[in-house]
């Protein structure tokens, strides 16, 4: 037996159900914290669950932001330095992770709020997070406006990435659960990762 919704019914559901659900749905799904500074220096962290892969040839990827309605101190931050970096969430610092998703005030840093360490390398404008093992520095190249609900689809080239020594194989193969990266579920379950099996590139039988 399965329950049906149409259109309406999912509508018609309280707000927060509604939102955890529907984000529920899709899957599991990255989880990563995006680190900014604004013209004062004044760092900004920020959990994110919808960055994506745009692109390898140039390195491009991209992530989902909500409606610019209120104050988004990420997108600000981007928008006026065009710099920013994305670092892999793990089960070590998961829960400080999730904290910066409170609504901390622009001249708050939420890396000392929740105890996470800014990184800066290779005068990168913007922080990493020093407990990351999986870190990106990226470079603003396009914001793409989503009419159906007025969000943001922000893409970034990669300027910079850093991983563990010895950590990928020559092919690219990269084990994320070898350095216990976690993945959400909804908005706030967060879930261990763990390797079933490579396969090869598929081709016709």
């Amino acid at each position: 037996m399965q329950r049906h919704f149409d259109l309406d019914g999912i509508l018609n559901m309280e707000r927060r159900p509604r939102a955890t659900l529907m984000n529920y749905l899709s899957g599991f799904k990255s989880v990563n914290l995006i680190g900014t500074q604004n013209n004062e220096e004044i760092n900004n962290l920020a959990v994110f669950n919808s960055v994506i892969h745009i692109g390898s040839n140039p390195p491009f990827l991209g992530f989902i932001l909500r409606p610019t309605t209120v104050e988004r101190h990420t997108y600000e931050n981007i928008q006026a330095t065009q710099f920013y970096t994305i670092n892999a969430v793990t089960q070590a610092i998961y829960t400080k992770s999730h904290q910066t998703s409170a609504k901390y005030a622009a001249d708050q840093s939420e890396f000392a709020e929740v105890d996470l360490t800014p990184e800066f390398k290779d005068d990168f404008h913007a922080p990493y997070v020093a407990e990351s093992p999986i870190q990106f520095g990226l470079q603003l190249e396009e914001v793409q406006h989503n009419k159906c609900n007025d969000t943001l689809l922000v893409i970034g080239k990669v300027q910079h990435l850093y991983l563990p020594e010895n950590s990928y194989t020559k092919e690219g193969h990269f084990d994320l659960s070898e350095y216990e990266v976690v993945t959400i579920g909804g908005l706030y379950t967060y879930y261990k990762t763990e390797k079933i099996e490579r396969l090869k590139y598929a081709q016709p039988k």
